[in-house]
């Protein structure tokens, strides 16, 4: 009887067999092929989106005004304070420049400073000069601070700016990184000598057509360290009628 019954019961064709595993297969295949097909787009996506995100500092990204993250000035409401901290470059980080501060109009935006230009790939040994920061208002002009290592200046470490040289002197050195481009004796309308606590600071007015940064340049270097840092304001022709009296109090806000 269980001999009778089992051989009742049909077995499956070999054809039989070979077209279920097909369909399982084809099945199992389809399954791949969109695991397949999903990720590659996922994959795509991201290659076209991390770049772009990459690109973008925060604050680029953003696009926002000083005035929406800075606090107001406590002498002047109108403008807000800008305090580097070690987060801020790679130069504050490896302690080769201390921290700054200046004041800027709320309405300015902080720029992305370059790679290359940011000492990023040398720090800290840096030979040559390097951008700390940047910002801009389109309608009043550029603020900048740039660093400069002392070993290009001088062979004596922790030297004083008053060590080094005369204001001509620093400014012939470093006046290409003030207009962008190329400087010239001739360009620089005035200097001046400032103390601020235990700082020596040189002050400088530039009247640079041909500069980069723009036809008006106004300056200020100090030392401290092994570093000399030097601040930098700039306007176009058109800028500076309108804007002259605020870059001025910018230029006047910055110390060590």
């Amino acid at each position: 009887m269980a001999i009778a019954a089992a051989s009742s019961v049909s077995p499956l064709s070999s054809s039989s067999c070979r077209g279920i595993v097909a369909s399982s297969s084809r099945s199992l295949s389809v399954k791949a092929s969109n695991k397949l097909i999903s990720r590659r787009s996922y994959l795509q996506a991201g290659s076209v989106l991390l770049p772009f995100l990459l690109s973008k500092s925060p604050l680029e990204a953003r696009e926002v005004e000083v005035g929406s993250f800075l606090a107001p000035s406590s002498s002047d409401p109108s403008f807000v304070v800008f305090q580097a901290t070690p987060q801020d470059t790679p130069a504050l980080r490896a302690g080769n420049v201390q921290p700054y501060q200046f004041i800027l109009p709320p309405s300015w935006k902080q720029l992305r400073v370059a790679n290359i230009l940011s000492g990023n790939y040398c720090q800290p040994k840096c030979a040559e000069p390097w951008v700390e920061v940047k910002f801009e208002d389109e309608k009043q002009g550029k603020v900048q601070v740039v660093a400069s290592p002392l070993v290009r200046l001088t062979n004596k470490p922790n030297a004083t700016i008053e060590e080094i040289g005369t204001p001509e002197k620093i400014i012939s050195s470093l006046g290409a990184f003030v207009t962008g481009n190329t400087f010239d004796s001739e360009e620089l309308l005035s200097t001046s000598v400032e103390k601020k606590g235990d700082l020596t600071y040189y002050i400088y007015e530039l009247e640079t057509p041909y500069a980069l940064t723009g036809a008006h340049n106004l300056a200020k270097a100090t030392v401290k360290g092994n570093t000399l840092v030097l601040f930098v304001v700039s306007a176009t022709e058109k800028q500076w009628p309108s804007s002259q009296k605020t870059l001025r109090a910018i230029l006047d806000s910055f110390h060590l």
